[in-house]
């Protein structure tokens, strides 16, 4: 596919964007182009291609990810969303369109020697596609030694490859604290137990997490998102719920800070004479980057002139491709997505556009890095 052939692709998907494990459209328009391609095809939970050239045993795996987002568009361009309160708010249409120009590529030569596993991942927002997809069995079906993603990066250089070894991005976890106190009159709330004033107490202290009982430097979050309540007027509530998110670097970390959550509430729950607990879930891992795939990546666009570097700071945001990469050696990379315009938006608002003109510059990294990382054998 030539640029305007990808730009129209792209904004095909965007336009008919769908959400976690209902991607049912976009899986059957992938599989299409895959076969067309002359890929061997596998739909499951998520659409798999697979391309072999020559006699080499090696495989690598490449993923792009396929779903969309509750939010609804703001944008005005020619190829709005036409699905009602869900957009392509993260890129994820453009990721796809990138490794679809790339599978086409490869398969019109014989540029490389070995297999190529072109994953098409749903349900990455909620980080339950890739986990969904290994127990389907991907990773032993079809075997990979390395596997690669790439993600767009508003705010950064357009077409700029940035990477690093070691963890890339943080974990995400879901913290839930009940509090049980006495209701009471809002006019005589010493006979009672404010679940609000315990509530409140609890959001002021879990502050000291990052700033005292971690070192400096950590890059762990932790954030209250909701508090809850079954207060009315004049009326002190018995029951609170704190929902939360925390953003960790590290295991060690991570564990560190749900044992703190559950020593202060139980200290704060021991002074009031109020019934606390605390529920920790990790929805994202931390997504860790192997040393080899890296070099192997940034060397590939360096040599076709695609600006990389292998020394970016961590993310604070998570990736589902770290259920990929905590099984198989990995590279996640971002791709920057400009400065301007819808282009240099936040992921995740409502007035968010990919760049088109990363789409040319995708297909052809992904056929480099093949190129590169399964070569054929030199004849003497």
């Amino acid at each position: 596919m030539n640029e305007t052939e990808l730009t129209a692709l792209r904004h095909e998907f965007h336009r008919f964007p769908e959400l976690g494990f209902a991607e049912h459209s976009t899986k059957d328009r992938i599989a299409s182009l895959l076969t067309s391609f002359g890929l061997e095809v596998h739909i499951g939970v998520g659409v798999v291609g697979v391309l072999k050239r020559g006699t080499g045993n090696r495989s690598i795996g490449l993923r792009a990810d396929i779903d969309a987002l509750p939010i609804s568009e703001t944008s005005t361009h020619a190829y709005v969303s036409k699905a009602d309160g869900v957009m392509h708010a993260c890129g994820h249409d453009g990721h796809m369109t990138m490794l679809l120009g790339a599978a086409e590529n490869l398969a019109r030569g014989d540029s490389f020697d070995g297999t190529v596993i072109f994953i098409f991942q749903p349900n990455e927002e909620h980080g339950l596609g890739a986990q969904a997809m290994i127990k389907e069995g991907l990773l032993t079906r079809f075997p990979i030694e390395e596997v690669y993603a790439i993600h767009n990066l508003p705010g950064d250089l357009m077409g700029r490859i940035s990477t690093r070894t070691g963890q890339i991005c943080s974990s995400e976890s879901l913290f839930e604290i009940t509090v049980k106190g006495q209701g009471g009159h809002a006019a005589m709330p010493h006979v009672g137990r404010d679940a609000i004033l315990i509530g409140s107490e609890i959001v002021q202290a879990l502050q000291t997490i990052v700033a005292r009982k971690l070192a400096p430097g950590s890059g762990a979050v932790v954030s209250v998102t909701e508090f809850l309540t079954d207060g009315q007027r004049n009326i002190l509530p018995s029951n609170v719920v704190l929902k939360g998110d925390v953003r960790a670097r590290a295991l060690k970390e991570r564990k560190a800070i749900s044992a703190f959550i559950t020593q202060i509430c139980e200290g704060i729950g021991g002074a009031h004479g109020a019934k606390i607990s605390v529920a920790f879930n990790t929805e994202f891992i931390e997504t860790i980057n192997e040393a080899e795939p890296v070099i192997a990546a940034v060397k590939a666009a360096k040599s076709i002139g695609i600006e990389a570097t292998s020394d970016r700071e961590p993310m604070s945001f998570s990736e589902d491709f770290a259920h990929f990469s905590a099984v198989v050696p990995g590279c996640f990379m971002l791709l920057g997505n400009g400065t301007d315009g819808p282009n240099g938006r936040p992921l995740h608002s409502a007035d968010y556009d990919f760049n088109d003109q990363l789409l040319p510059i995708g297909a052809a990294f992904w056929t480099q890095l093949v190129t590169e990382r399964l070569p054929k054998a030199v004849s003497l």
